[in-house]
């Protein structure tokens, strides 16, 4: 998985039913764009992501 800061990062629900958690890529750690990522999720925190097969990286909102 390849990302860039300012893109979005979605992590799928792990059970039926449980929404999606999504937030922004804000720092990059490993190299040419591999994980792990900073993201900061909605309502402020922030967490270093190593992403799994139940994540998605999307274009930034703008």
């Amino acid at each position: 998985m390849e990302a860039r800061t300012g893109q979005r990062l979605r992590i799928h629900g792990k059970t039926v039913g449980a929404p999606d958690e999504e937030g922004e890529i804000i720092e990059v750690h490993g190299q040419e764009g591999g994980p792990p990522y900073l993201v900061k999720f909605e309502g402020g925190h922030e967490r270093l992501i190593f992403p799994g097969p139940d994540c998605e990286v999307t274009a930034s909102d703008s």
